[in-house]
């Protein structure tokens, strides 16, 4: 019997929500409720395209160069992305993560990161998937087993209101701030207010149309419970919401522009995030963990 591209599949249930988490990037493949997808699958035995639904770790977004400078010495990381030269979303994506517990609606995965060239660090990493009533929350623990270690954390679902094509959709971004790029290589150029921005202002429930975004944001406006919420609705008012804490400053979007007809647009790219682009080489909101420190972050995506 042959072994699925991306590993071993765990099918989670509760009341209306359905999902489908692979272990290869610790990915979430599917989710559904009621039989409707709130994020954009990708088939069980094939390559998982544009890191759809993967866990970003030990960073998310880019190393620009794959260089950056800790605790006084240079560090040279792969260039994962060698179109742009830059190292991309992290080190675990790849990685085969094993299950270590499982129940009808949870599952338990962990990874062990091995110090490696550009990340001489040994970190250990578990991600839990659980369904609820409200929703499937994950979350990620981190800790290192060999002293002081950058690190970052992110998702990479593609977000979709119950398959409506994306143009059609109205999108909720409660984000006051944005990262601008520049060129093909998409180099951070600094932050600007939303206004200035090139696409609609989403803060309020405005339509995407034809917007085309691939960008980090940040000041995001909170509820009274701390939790930013990115919402994004169907032309008949069925909607995802996707949810996260403050220990998660920052949210890349992207429209999923895309050369590849059965992949542009397909849905809406949403990643919440610990720290910007290229935060390892400019130190803003890099989380350093330590002996027997511990870092956690989780996020829930809904429908609505």
């Amino acid at each position: 019997m042959s072994h699925p591209l991306t590993g071993e599949e765990i099918l989670l249930q509760h009341g209306p929500y359905a999902a489908s988490v692979v272990t290869l990037g610790a990915s979430l493949r599917s989710l559904e409720h009621d039989g409707r997808p709130l994020v954009v699958p990708f088939h069980v035995d094939r390559i998982r395209p544009v890191f759809r639904g993967a866990l970003l770790a030990p960073w998310p977004n880019r190393v620009v160069d794959g260089r950056y400078t800790f605790d006084g010495e240079e560090q040279q990381l792969a260039l994962s992305e060698p179109d742009r030269g830059h190292a991309l979303h992290g080190l675990l994506g790849w990685a085969d993560w094993s299950v270590s517990s499982r129940a009808d609606d949870t599952v338990t995965l962990t990874a062990e990161l091995p110090p490696g060239s550009g990340y001489p660090h040994r970190i250990v990493l578990e991600c839990v998937y659980a369904l609820a009533d409200d929703g499937l929350t994950t979350t990620v623990t981190a800790r290192s087993l060999s002293g002081r270690a950058p690190y970052g954390v992110s998702a990479h679902p593609y977000l979709t209101a119950g398959g409506a094509a994306l143009d059609a959709t109205v999108l909720t971004l409660p984000a006051d701030r944005y990262v601008e790029t520049e060129g093909e290589r998409l180099l951070p150029a600094g932050g600007r207010d939303v206004v200035e921005a090139p696409w609609p202002d989403f803060r309020t429930p405005t339509a995407i149309g034809g917007a085309q975004v691939d960008h980090a944001f940040t000041g995001l406006r909170r509820e009274a419970d701390g939790q930013a919420r990115v919402r994004l609705e169907g032309p008949d008012g069925f909607a995802v919401e996707m949810t996260w804490g403050a220990e998660l400053a920052w949210v890349q979007v992207h429209t999923a522009d895309r050369p590849e007809p059965e992949l542009d647009r397909a849905g809406l790219a949403v990643e919440p995030m610990t720290c910007p682009p290229d935060a390892f080489s400019t130190g803003e909101d890099v989380v350093v963990l330590d002996g027997d420190q511990r870092h956690t972050a989780s996020w829930r995506i809904s429908a609505a």
